[in-house]
């Protein structure tokens, strides 16, 4: 690999760690649509199960510790927290 393949193949690395990440975030209970706003607008899915899955792009750690400091702030047991992988 010659540097002009190396720096390539970088700066497309880089461009995927600059893209926000899919998160998939289960709570015990039910949580209103309306919250979506203060979830940073993911999507809000109620389960038949009583679980709530809060599901889209985190832009990045801080910003998904900030999503689960709020999930901890309404007093919701957190089930799961799964990074979404795309192919």
């Amino acid at each position: 690999m010659n540097m002009k393949e190396g720096n390539d193949r970088l700066h497309k690395s880089e461009r995927r760690n600059d893209e926000p990440r899919q998160y998939r975030i289960s709570v015990n209970g039910h949580l209103n649509a309306r919250w979506s706003a203060w979830f940073d607008d993911m999507t809000i899915t109620r389960e038949s199960d009583g679980t709530t899955i809060l599901q889209g792009p985190v832009a990045d750690q801080a910003a998904l510790h900030g999503l689960l400091q709020k999930v901890r702030d309404l007093g919701l047991a957190l089930i799961s927290v799964t990074r979404i992988q795309h192919d």
